[in-house]
């Protein structure tokens, strides 16, 4: 009897599990039966950008955590599929920082290739996972959305990818219920044009936080504050943006700081980062870890030590993003298709505490990142995913902390040599602060169209 795969999820983890079924097609294997639930009306997860916030179209909490106008905040060349390049997909060399519909146009373009489409099932939404011990299988239960049907079917083995970025984690201060202003986490921010001419409260000193407070320097913000708890980034900020030590609370108009200093505030953005949330799973599956390098449990990061038919992929904390979640795709797949053989559940957990170890003993970004990279290295290793320069991704990734470090509103308009092709990426005709249209067609436009600098 054909074997049955669930995969939870199409954004670019699922998108990798899909396209790692696919390739081994490709070079004749046969593969399981795949179904892939997506509860999004289209693929993409996260770089699916919606304007809704806090519920969609069908009463789900809203996945994507994307605003208008994101651009990445990381060189392309780092997160470039070894399988698929960006000049393949657009038939040309690219600027290295793209914005999100040109990252989503690049995502999409590998699996549209692929044919993989039709596996998924849309608007579907998983309800309830469970495993039956006495058939050895999963019980999945959904509800699609397009007939508004909730139904079950059995597999033999899920892969999770549903993320961990869309569930915000969500402190209260003293003084929130007064605050004559907008308080919002970084999961409900849209557009950084809603905060024009206003004082701004970042709350966080992370990736979001540095970037939300530029969208809004960018677009008009009369003031940005950000606030954190352990140490400030540190960055070389615009005039009017300050760090300030942690918020001890607001009242109506005013946020009060640790120091005892004090500042008129119009708007609070919470970047306080994502709780690994999996409310379909039962406990018995259900993966417990905040955002780290290491999650416990997943023997190679990707393997439910205590059930191995169940799989995890992208629940790290991320240096690598693209690439790593094909690694762990291609290492789940070759272990449901019987070419890696496990080992016993306690070799399983002694390797995992050993990464641990390693782990725990890691304290700067760039023993961080070469560490995610030796563990990418790895998987790869032991599948016929294409292997590719890790030592040069780390090296881009040195420049780029460097570039931010010297100039943190231009670092963007930095250029580097893709890591798969060895093309050096061209400048963008648009230094990122004066790019005030962050459209595909705007960016890929061979200069600034007259009426962009004209509006600007």
């Amino acid at each position: 009897m054909t074997q049955r795969v669930a995969i939870i999820g199409a954004g670019p983890s699922g998108m990798a599990q899909l396209r790692a079924f696919q390739s081994a097609q490709e070079k004749g294997a046969d593969i399981p039966e795949i179904v892939c639930f997506e509860k999004q009306s289209d693929w993409g997860g996260q770089w699916n950008y919606t304007w809704r916030t806090g519920m969609d179209e069908n009463g789900e909490p809203v996945h994507t955590s994307m605003y208008r106008y994101l651009w990445s905040n990381g060189p392309k060349e780092c997160l470039e599929f070894a399988d698929y390049t960006f000049e393949e997909h657009f038939g040309r060399p690219i600027a290295s920082y793209p914005p999100r519909e040109v990252l989503w146009d690049y995502i999409k373009g590998r699996v549209e290739k692929a044919g993989v489409r039709k596996y998924i099932r849309f608007s579907t939404p998983v309800r309830h996972i469970e495993f039956n011990e006495e058939t050895d299988n999963f019980t999945v239960t959904v509800h699609d959305h397009n007939e508004d049907k909730v139904y079950s079917e059995d597999f033999d083995y899920v892969v999770v990818c549903s993320g961990h970025f869309s569930t915000p984690n969500v402190p209260e201060y003293p003084g929130f219920e007064s605050f004559g202003g907008r308080v919002l986490h970084a999961h409900d921010f849209r557009d950084a044009l809603e905060f024009k001419d206003k004082d701004i409260l970042v709350v966080g000193s992370s990736y979001s936080a540095e970037d939300i407070g530029s969208q809004c320097y960018k677009y008009g913000a009369r003031s940005i504050t950000s606030c954190y708890r352990s140490e400030p980034m540190g960055f070389d900020w615009p005039d009017n943006w300050e760090e300030k030590p942690a918020l001890t609370h607001v009242d109506e108009n005013m946020a009060f700081f640790s120091d005892g200093s004090s500042k008129h505030i119009d708007a609070i953005i919470l970047c306080t980062g994502y709780i690994h949330h999996f409310p379909f799973l039962n406990d018995d599956l259900r993966l417990i870890t905040d955002n780290r390098l290491w999650p416990l449990d997943l023997y190679q990061g990707v393997v439910w030590e205590d059930n191995p038919k169940l799989f995890y992929i992208g629940m790290q904390d991320q240096w690598y993003s693209f690439n790593m979640f094909d690694a762990q795709a291609w290492f789940a797949r070759d272990v449901m298709l019987g070419r890696i053989p496990l080992p016993s559940a306690d070799e399983m957990k002694a390797d995992s505490a050993q990464w641990r170890i390693k782990e725990l003993k890691l304290e700067t970004a760039k023993e961080m990142y070469e560490y995610q990279g030796a563990y990418i290295l790895h998987l790869i290793k032991q599948t016929d995913y294409p292997t590719f320069d890790i030592d040069g991704v780390n090296q881009t990734f040195l420049e780029w902390k460097h570039h931010k470090k010297e100039d943190i509103m231009g670092f963007r308009n930095h250029s580097y040599r893709s890591l798969m092709t060895g093309t050096m990426s061209p400048p963008h005709h648009t230094p990122w602060l004066d790019a005030l249209d962050d459209s595909l067609e705007a960016y890929l436009a061979d200069a600034e169209p007259a009426s962009k600098k004209a509006a600007g």
